[in-house]
């Protein structure tokens, strides 16, 4: 599975399917997604334009409740989903996590946004949206974290080096910095402090902003 993050939390998983998260600032039409999953309707992970150069016919998008007229305006292509449910659309499966602040307003529990766990080619992928380290995503046996490291709307760099090195995915990278917030290095002072055991795989630099 070949793996790419444009930036924010914009990220390809491309194989047999190109399966994209988030996407945001993808100024291509590449127009190759079979799946599009959004975590929240926030603009830097709900973004039209970016949605319409990677959607091609036949793309099924997987949306919370909060984005159910809007996405209805774009395709009736479309999966709406709740938090703490399992789902299968065609031979892909996944669950949804809750993504929530505990102490701050930006997302509020009760807007029932999301993160994602998606079964591909024997590997457990966890895209985490923009959340805190819940209850409800401690026990997660993940191989592959896609974890906000920012800070201020989500947890920051020093919180979620505490919660990798609780949960042991084998590989983890750090998304949501670098651009409308944390700095662009954040994801070097992440790796640095992250158990020599698990993988730290950097895909915001400098160079790709």
């Amino acid at each position: 599975m070949n793996i790419k993050v444009f930036t924010q939390s914009a990220i390809l998983l491309s194989g047999k399917k190109n399966i994209y998260f988030d996407p945001f600032k993808i100024e291509q039409k590449l127009n190759d997604a079979d799946y599009i999953f959004i975590t929240h309707n926030h603009y830097d992970h709900y973004d039209e334009k970016s949605i319409s150069n990677v959607i091609k016919d036949t793309t099924k998008i997987i949306v919370p409740e909060v984005l159910e007229r809007e996405i209805d305006k774009l395709t009736k292509n479309y999966l709406v989903v709740k938090p703490n449910q399992s789902y299968k659309i065609d031979d892909l499966e996944f669950k949804t996590v809750p993504a929530y602040n505990i102490h701050k307003s930006f997302h509020p529990k009760e807007a029932n946004f999301v993160g994602y766990v998606v079964e591909l080619d024997d590997t457990t992928y966890y895209i985490m949206g923009d959340t805190d380290a819940l209850e409800e995503n401690k026990n997660l046996k993940v191989d592959v974290c896609f974890i906000p490291i920012g800070g201020h709307y989500t947890m920051d760099y020093m919180e979620a080096f505490d919660y990798i090195n609780e949960i042991k995915p084998k590989k983890v990278i750090p998304i949501h910095y670098g651009s409308i917030i944390g700095d662009i290095h954040l994801g070097e002072k992440f790796k640095e402090l992250i158990n020599k055991e698990i993988e730290v795989e950097i895909h915001i630099k400098e160079e790709n902003i």
